[in-house]
């Protein structure tokens, strides 16, 4: 992506959605901080109840829905942050935002955090904001990434400087799908793929008395999806631009995986959640270049 990162190891987006504790999860050693996902205007998200913890199975269930103070209070923070590291912007749409109207979404926030990110993310793989997912298909992912990389452009040339852009995926695609977004990602030049979001199977939890709950599952029973999508994607890609993998890393010997796998950089959430800040450490000295 044309960054220097201290480390491998980041924290993916979702805990930190508006910004408000970036300078304390610095501190615990991550190399990058991921924050959001944040859209144009505020919203409240889901009902509540909307995250349940299936601690048995390390695993957590959410269907928050883009939760966030809407993009200007987010940079409206920012630079009363100490944090000089590496920061990425992850965002989406709004819920009332017509699907066929999403690119202007994604535009509006491009357009206002291209000046505060080190990269920004685009977030089409949550689960839990209605057709979202929709913009994963080909017609709909060519058009938006033809969007976004025009308006990167305009706004490189505006600013003096290139801020990349990164595709967050799913991990609900099958080998086709993934060699479909591998193409466009690579005809449209994107900077690097996230992968992966939450899923929306229950492999691995169907004894918890929440496994019904609807929305995203991360967590341990993750790791094994989101890992043979890395592996396909890695394959598609063949180098062309960096991986960045989440889902399911608990321990180093998972995230030393997901390199192995063909990962440049890894994304820690809810094994953070269960495992605490000695995670991020253990993560960094088993992805350490010998």
């Amino acid at each position: 992506m044309g960054l220097q990162f201290p480390n491998r190891v980041g924290l993916a987006a979702g805990l930190d959605k508006n910004g408000v504790a970036i300078d304390g999860l610095a501190g615990l050693g991550f190399g990058f901080i991921e924050v959001g996902t944040v859209t144009p205007r505020p919203q409240p998200g889901n009902p509540k109840p909307r995250l349940f913890r299936l601690p048995e199975q390390q695993a957590i269930i959410n269907r928050m829905g883009f939760n966030n103070e809407g993009i200007d209070a987010l940079l409206q923070r920012l630079p009363g942050i100490g944090f000089r590291g590496i920061l990425g912007i992850n965002i989406g749409k709004n819920f009332d935002t017509p699907i066929e109207k999403a690119a202007d979404d994604y535009l509006i926030c491009l357009e206002k955090a291209y000046p505060a990110a080190s990269y920004i993310a685009i977030n089409i793989s949550s689960p839990n904001t209605k057709n979202l997912r929709q913009l994963q298909g080909n017609s709909e992912l060519d058009a938006l990434l033809g969007a976004l990389k025009e308006r990167q452009a305009e706004l490189a040339q505006r600013h003096g400087k290139y801020v990349p852009l990164a595709l967050k995926i799913a991990p609900d695609l099958d080998a086709d799908q993934i060699t479909n977004i591998a193409d466009a990602l690579r005809r449209h030049r994107l900077d690097a793929v996230i992968a992966t979001n939450t899923t929306l199977g229950r492999e691995g939890v169907e004894s918890s008395p929440l496994a019904m709950e609807a929305g995203g599952l991360s967590g341990s029973p993750l790791f094994e999806k989101s890992t043979q999508v890395i592996r396909l994607l890695a394959r598609a890609i063949d180098g062309e631009l960096p991986i960045i993998a989440a889902g399911g890393i608990t321990d180093g010997k998972r995230a030393s995986a997901k390199i192995e796998a063909g990962a440049t950089l890894v994304q820690l959430y809810s094994g953070l959640i269960y495992r605490g800040p000695a995670l991020v450490a253990e993560c960094i000295a088993a992805t350490n270049d010998p």
